[in-house]
């Protein structure tokens, strides 16, 4: 789902801290400033703590070793000043500064990886070299043959000590047709010709004793064509050899500020980790736990570790089993509605967050029974003036938040207001106007009691069922048979409204015949489906639970009718007081001038006192009727609430405070 109609709380990280006693109230007084981590109940510190130091300490030392190889390929002394940097890497957190060591390692390791194998093909050239050569001297076979496995027959090189050779010489003699050993400086070479039968017997005689197969290129040339080649190969593998290690040298000369910066920090870490480690076992420490919002976790460790000298901090994910804190974050313009969302319940940290599908909805049905210009720039200027002196201080953030709410539902009342034509009702009666709407076709909807009541069912009809596809799709990604199939059998069973409205009501929509026989269908099928998904949620009682599903689906898309009806008592309520001031106002029984001052007065004095309780009751209602509609007919199908609201161990700072002794 999209953060246009539903959000996913910040992920957050699970930290511990753990210092030295003597700087617990200097660790408090950080984590106050940084102002973001939710505290909560520390326990004592276990085996898994001292654990969790142990493991940074061996990954520390890991690193370490990463380090003294790359400054290994230096072979001459350089003094390197290191300055103030090192404070600056430290404070960074260590898994930045594991991160940067490995990236940096990684690149010597290929390096040295190449290096290692051209080491291991020089050797094995040699030891061909030295060891095929001896042969040459008795034999000129191809090297195939060196290496053979047949039916019957096997044929292997051996390499093993002389004085080994001699104590298995007789013992090797009963499992060979023929051998030729030859002696290189205190090594024997062996060539070997035997029965297959006997092949393990000899290699493990040979093996348990020390000695080693030589491997034998698979190439069809004689011993003496092969021994042309190795020289020239040698000395190929020996220049490419020696530009890598000029390499190696040559990038550690490059970097060599950076990975002895890195060498310092490490340096450092190993020390503040040992000092952690020996508070421990001693338990003279701090613990301090938390969640801190991913976002966050770089600034809150960087400003632990600048002010505390000994600090271990532990982060990781949170388990399934812990429920984090629930920080939101919406766009700034659905912020306000957050305030709704949590009326009803703070979501849970792996929950979704409704407040984009909430804030567009309350917006729009405050809106709709508002409708009016004049009453939702009274509305604003409520929101602006009178709510934080009824509720508290003006530089609450609760309070702001809720007049942003008044404001943004105000203005959407004042836009339709606009396109309708209602001021106050119909107050422009008064100057013989006949109408002020911008768009006539919207004043003929919200002022005609038919055509809104159908509007309202319509937004009724696809605002609840936005709350049952939000539920299907929680039921496939839960998993829920049930759940899925119950929905599935709503969303079918609504197909079949057309085909009710025709044979019903009489009603025919502008529809070809044949989606009226489908519909037919189409409903019978989601009964079947609601009645096997309520049956499987709820077992034997869902034979009869699935019709509340459906008497409580039509009930709740009746419900929305209230915004025709809130909205068009609204618009004839004001516009009653409009006649009743016209009316009391010609019924003043003074002739001449002070009879229509008298009559002015009179209308005016209905004018205020009507709006004024019409716009209260505005107010009230659309207030009230929005969170009824967005909870019991929309949130309660999908929703469950239930999460912590996130609230960080920070200072507070107040622009302004009040004092004196009436404070």
């Amino acid at each position: 789902m999209t953060a246009v109609i539903l959000n996913s709380p910040e992920s957050m990280t699970r930290v511990r801290v753990i210092t030295l006693k003597d700087y617990s109230e200097l660790t408090l007084k950080a984590l106050h400033k940084v102002g973001v981590v939710h505290v909560e109940e520390g326990k004592e510190l276990e085996p898994v703590d001292r654990v969790a130091i142990e493991s940074q300490q061996k990954e520390v030392s890991e690193l370490r070793t990463f380090v003294s190889s790359m400054l290994s390929y230096i072979k001459e002394k350089e003094q390197v000043s290191l300055g103030e940097d090192v404070e600056v890497i430290y404070t960074r957190p260590f898994g930045e500064i594991a991160k940067e060591v490995r990236s940096l390692y990684a690149d010597f390791a290929e390096l040295h990886g190449k290096t290692v194998r051209i080491d291991k093909e020089i050797k094995e050239l040699t030891e061909q070299k030295n060891y095929l050569g001896a042969l040459t001297q008795y034999r000129n076979v191809r090297l195939k043959d060196l290496r053979f496995s047949g039916d019957y027959l096997f044929s292997r090189v051996f390499v093993l000590s002389t004085e080994t050779y001699e104590a298995l010489h007789k013992e090797l003699k009963k499992y060979l047709f023929e051998s030729t050993a030859v002696t290189v400086e205190n090594e024997t070479v062996l060539y070997a010709l035997g029965k297959m039968a006997n092949l393990e017997t000899v290699e493990s005689l040979i093996g348990g004793a020390g000695g080693e197969i030589l491997l034998v290129p698979d190439e069809d040339l004689t011993l003496r064509e092969f021994l042309n080649k190795p020289e020239a190969r040698l000395h190929e593998l020996e220049e490419r050899l020696s530009e890598l290690y000029e390499g190696l040298r040559s990038r550690s000369k490059e970097e060599l500020r950076r990975i002895a910066l890195l060498r310092g920090v490490l340096i450092a870490e190993n020390q503040r980790l040992a000092a952690l480690a020996r508070a421990c076992e001693a338990k003279y420490v701090t613990l301090i736990e938390g969640w801190v919002p991913d976002s966050n976790i770089e600034s809150a460790v960087t400003e632990l570790k600048e002010t505390i000298d000994y600090v271990f901090i532990d982060t990781r994910k949170p388990e399934p089993s812990e429920e984090p804190p629930t920080r939101l974050r919406n766009p700034t313009a659905l912020k306000p509605f957050q305030l709704v969302v949590n009326l009803f319940a703070t979501p849970k940290y792996r929950e979704w967050d409704p407040t984009p599908i909430i804030a567009y909805s309350f917006a729009m049905f405050f809106g709709l029974m508002i409708a009016d210009v004049g009453y939702a720039i009274g509305l604003m200027l409520i929101g602006r003036f009178l709510l934080p002196k009824l509720l508290g201080s003006p530089q609450s953030e609760g309070i702001k938040q809720f007049q942003k709410l008044i404001y943004i539902s105000s203005g959407v009342a004042l836009v339709l207001g606009l396109l309708a034509g209602n001021y106050l009702g119909d107050v422009y009666l008064f100057f013989g106007i006949e109408s002020m709407a911008l768009v006539p076709g919207v004043q003929q909807v919200l002022q005609s009691p038919i055509t809104f009541v159908v509007l309202a069912l319509m937004i009724g009809l696809v605002h609840v069922n936005i709350a049952h596809i939000i539920a299907l799709i929680k039921g496939v990604k839960e998993r829920n048979t049930g759940a899925i199939l119950t929905k599935v059998g709503l969303l079918a069973l609504q197909f079949g409204i057309p085909f009710i409205l025709r044979t019903m009501l009489n009603v025919s929509l502008p529809l070809p015949s044949l989606i009226y026989d489908a519909s037919i269908y189409v409903m019978v099928s989601g009964i079947i489906l609601l009645v096997v998904g309520t049956i499987k949620q709820w077992g034997g009682l869902g034979t009869i639970l699935w019709l509340f599903d459906i008497t409580g689906l039509l009930g709740d898309i009746m419900s929305y009718s209230r915004l025709a009806g809130v909205g068009l008592a609204t618009f004839y309520l004001g516009s009653a007081f409009n006649m009743l001031a016209r009316l009391f106002s010609g019924l003043i029984p003074i002739s001449g001038v002070a009879g229509v001052v008298v009559g002015a007065i009179l209308a005016i004095i209905i004018l205020i006192v009507g709006h004024m309780i019409n716009l209260l009751l505005g107010l009230i209602t659309g207030f009230v009727h929005s969170l009824r509609l967005c909870f019991v007919e929309f949130l309660i199908k999908f929703y469950e609430g239930g999460g912590i609201h996130y609230s960080p161990f920070r200072l507070i700072k107040r622009p302004s405070i009040l004092v004196g002794e009436k404070s």
